[in-house]
């Protein structure tokens, strides 16, 4: 394609576009949306995947529990708009309702304020058969539309890979980074610098890498077992100058208080420096 657009041609939706020297194109800065007056966002935390599969919404329930447990007002938000597990996980069973302006988020049992595609669906197996456009506005309205209160740490739990969707949250949330979750499998590496490529490309913080499924520890001995091989995360941070902000291994008693809603009941200590990390930005 050109970069010399002719002014006839261009749609003038900006969003998207693979011209970056068309002199049309607006100013990004321009495509950042604002929460309505009535919430109050302080920090925007982005959790993000190359692809999916590698716990990347676990690893955002982790964070919110943690950070909610230190006394800070912080929130969640499913962007997962296909594939929402935060409601589950929290064990959030109610359905969004407004107060005739705003979408009331559900509020955990520790307090934290959540929405998810669930929450606006009559049966949580009914399948989310939206094109992209549609789910981007979604994403839109639960930042704009939902009334979240006096929040000092939102955590974005943001759709798996480099597409349309991704793409438009890095570009109209004012996000003060996001963080990379990975597995141990070299591929997974491969997606994840691609994922920080993007990152990079649209000026978004990459703060550091969380790798999930790191290791299975023997309760017994305590010795650590690497049943996906040998982890690249070292290199991939070293690549990108990036901290490794934790390691988590595979520990069913997680999965099992996620799969019952209680994952706010479960301390994962490999957690809590990642935490550290982020009430010291």
């Amino acid at each position: 394609m050109s970069e010399n657009v002719n002014s006839e041609n261009c749609s003038h939706q900006c969003e998207g576009c693979s011209v970056e020297n068309c002199g049309a194109r607006q100013n990004p800065q321009s495509l950042l949306i604002e929460p309505d007056s009535r919430s109050s966002i302080r920090r925007i935390i982005g959790v993000v995947s190359g692809k999916g599969g590698v716990g990347k919404s676990f690893v955002t329930s982790m964070l919110a529990a943690e950070m909610q447990r230190r006394g800070r007002r912080t929130a969640v938000l499913d962007g997962d708009i296909t594939g929402p597990s935060q409601g589950k996980a929290f064990g959030i069973k109610e359905k969004a309702y407004g107060d005739g302006e705003l979408i009331i988020p559900a509020y955990t049992k520790s307090g934290i304020q959540l929405i998810s595609t669930n929450m606006l669906l009559e049966n949580d197996d009914t399948p989310v058969l939206w094109r992209g456009p549609m789910v981007a506005n979604i994403l839109k309205q639960f930042y704009q539309e939902v009334y979240w209160n006096n929040v000092d740490v939102m955590f974005v739990d943001m759709p798996p890979g480099t597409s349309d969707v991704p793409l438009t949250l890095f570009q109209s949330f004012k996000l003060d980074g996001i963080i990379v979750v990975t597995s141990p499998q070299e591929l997974v590496s491969m997606i994840v610098e691609k994922a920080i490529n993007m990152a990079n490309t649209m000026n978004v913080k990459v703060l550091g890498l969380i790798e999930n499924m790191s290791y299975v520890e023997c309760p017994k001995c305590h010795e650590k077992m690497y049943v996906f091989g040998k982890s690249h995360i070292d290199a991939t941070a070293d690549k990108f100058n990036l901290p490794v902000l934790a390691r988590i291994p595979l520990d069913p008693a997680i999965a099992e208080a996620s799969d019952a809603g209680t994952i706010e009941d479960i301390e994962v200590p490999q957690i809590k420096e990642a935490v550290d990390f982020i009430e010291n930005l």
